[in-house]
């Protein structure tokens, strides 16, 4: 035999038996009888194939059988049942109420000072050089370190970019911040 025929030879016969290892090899297609989705066993009639030549008779004693009475149990998926009671409202338990101190009530915090610090104006002929310009909206006001503005806020200290401020009576400290606006 030539080795061009011998090597044709081997190759068909690997083939053959890979053919057949594959075939061995591939997963099933039915893995057995199906379940049911209410628990019952289900029965079916065993599959005979047509290539056997062999065919199934139909069973008309099997067919004319009683069937099973459906279960009281079972859902019914056009039957609507009522809804279910709501839940008990969850129990809330008050907390004590703290005992309050009697006598006056504290004083109200004091708003804050609505004035813009809108610039500085340098006066070197005068003993305190620097003067604030302030402004609350509608009206301007300029005044040196101590003076008052607006007949209720004093001004306490002028820096470079901010100015320090209070009411009369010392109470409500606040530093505002030059905004040139």
């Amino acid at each position: 035999m030539e080795p061009e025929r011998r090597n044709q030879l081997v190759l068909g016969v690997a083939a053959v038996v890979l053919a057949v290892v594959a075939y061995l090899a591939w997963p099933r297609t039915s893995l057995g009888p199906a379940s049911s989705s209410n628990g019952r066993e289900v029965t079916t009639a065993p599959r005979t194939s047509a290539a056997a030549g062999a065919t199934s008779e139909v069973q008309l004693p099997r067919l004319e059988a009683k069937r099973p009475e459906p279960v009281a149990g079972e859902r019914n998926l056009f039957r609507f049942k009522p809804p279910p009671p709501p839940p008990p409202a969850p129990r809330v338990e008050r907390p004590p109420t703290p005992v309050v101190p009697s006598g006056p009530p504290p004083p109200s915090p004091l708003p804050p000072i609505a004035l813009k610090f809108i610039g500085i104006v340098e006066a070197p002929e005068q003993s305190p050089k620097k003067i604030a310009v302030l402004s609350d909206g509608r009206n301007v006001f300029h005044g040196r370190e101590g003076d008052i503005i607006e007949g209720r806020f004093r001004i306490l200290r002028i820096g470079a970019e901010s100015i320090e401020m209070a009411y009369l009576d010392g109470r409500g400290r606040q530093t505002i911040r030059l905004t040139g606006g």
